[in-house]
């Protein structure tokens, strides 16, 4: 019987900094367009403010890996952690819109270094056999705060005033020992693989070019990208979507722990039978996910279990494709480029995430909301081609 993931040294601390880090992230995700509208800014001026908050974060997350070769773990996920939380405490001080901008600017940069360096940290802790279980402890310690601080943000700004949210913004800089603990252990994993590479020949893959290694990430961020179209569209447009606000509450709430629970078993499952075999079932999981979703907003008053449904089969394939496109994208490396796997598994999450916003944005104004849902079905089940190719992936 194997031991608890938690028993790898550095799971607790790396677990410590990703709760902080990500609690302050979405603990201002829904509040800070609230505040920037607070100080005159129109809708456009307000949905800048996260805008520019992703914008930063892609653009970040590509130059982590080499600074984490340059300037070492414990400093650049130190400093992270205190671009993302540090800005919090200064918008409490101004509601104007430039100054709100650039400090969501800085807080993207410290949260593309969050990203990149939780991901990358599974690949250094955990042995390859047991990746699907490291993934799915992480992305339990990233979906908690989710669940927890994203949907109440507004009503604790609302109710206990805006400088509540941005105290628990800064929540991050608190995660700094945990930081320096976590590079410790990844330290000594490295002393550990150095001394005792492990049994049998090197894998011909180690010889590849960054070149190769990109290519060969392109199908699972493909499918990363598919899924985060349906998980985050849905995430961001629940509100307008259903009339009833419980509802819509209700829906985001259903999402957001079916996806937890999903990338938390997705992992044992990865590793007992490989992640290629998994990825095809759940991706045809979101296209009915979706479907169900699109017919029920249609007829909302009737069809409400329907629509709990879809979102409930949506969630389950959001949370677990997660889990395996990252044991899929750590596949296709070799372990010195586990922090290029991470920061290309990052970007393509961001980016299905912003992409989700507009095209569902666009469609809808053009049509309704259940089309925007059945166009976004159809790209999703473009993809069960791609994801067949990796059913024997193991």
């Amino acid at each position: 019987m194997s031991t608890s993931i938690w028993r790898v040294p550095g799971m607790h601390a790396l677990a410590v900094a990703t709760i902080l880090g990500f609690s302050g992230f979405a603990a201002l995700l829904p509040v800070a367009p609230l505040w920037a509208v607070r100080g005159g800014a129109d809708a456009a001026g307000a949905g800048l403010v996260n805008g520019v908050l992703l914008l930063a974060t892609v653009a970040t997350q590509g130059f982590v890996p080499r600074a984490l070769a340059r300037a070492g773990w414990g400093v650049v996920l130190a400093a992270g952690l205190v671009l993302l939380g540090a800005p919090a405490v200064f918008m409490g001080a101004t509601d104007a819109l430039g100054p709100l901008l650039a400090l969501s600017a800085v807080r993207g940069v410290g949260f593309g270094v969050l990203t990149v360096c939780g991901g990358a940290a599974v690949a250094e802790l955990v042995a390859p056999a047991r990746r699907g279980a490291g993934i799915g402890a992480y992305g339990l310690a990233v979906a908690l705060p989710n669940v927890i601080a994203l949907p109440v943000g507004p009503w604790v700004a609302e109710r206990f005033g805006f400088g509540v949210v941005f105290a628990l913004g800064a929540l991050p800089v608190l995660g700094i020992p945990a930081a320096f603990v976590l590079a410790r252990a990844i330290a000594r994993a490295h002393a550990r693989r150095a001394t005792d590479p492990g049994p049998g020949p090197a894998h011909p893959r180690d010889a590849g070019s960054p070149r190769a290694a990109l290519a060969r990430l392109v199908v699972p961020c493909l499918l990363l990208f598919s899924v985060t179209l349906a998980g985050g569209g849905l995430l961001t447009f629940a509100p307008q979507m259903i009339a009833d606000t419980g509802r819509a509450t209700l829906v985001l709430f259903v999402v957001g722990v079916v996806a937890a629970l999903a990338r938390w078993y997705a992992g044992p499952l990865a590793d007992a039978r490989g992640a290629g075999p998994l990825v095809w079932p759940l991706t045809v999981v979101t296209v009915v996910g979706l479907g169900l979703v699109g017919w029920a907003l249609s007829e909302q008053e009737s069809r409400a279990p329907a629509l709990f449904a879809g979102a409930a089969l949506v969630g389950l394939s959001y949370g677990a494709l997660q889990n395996l496109t990252l044991v899929l994208s750590f596949q296709a490396v070799p372990q010195r480029q586990v922090g290029m796997a991470s920061a290309v598994w990052n970007v393509g999450f961001d980016a299905g995430t912003a992409l989700a916003s507009i095209v569902i944005g666009a469609v809808a104004a053009r049509t309704s909301f259940p089309t925007a849902m059945f166009v976004v079905a159809a790209a999703c089940a473009a993809a069960v081609p791609l994801a067949l190719t990796r059913a024997k992936t193991r």
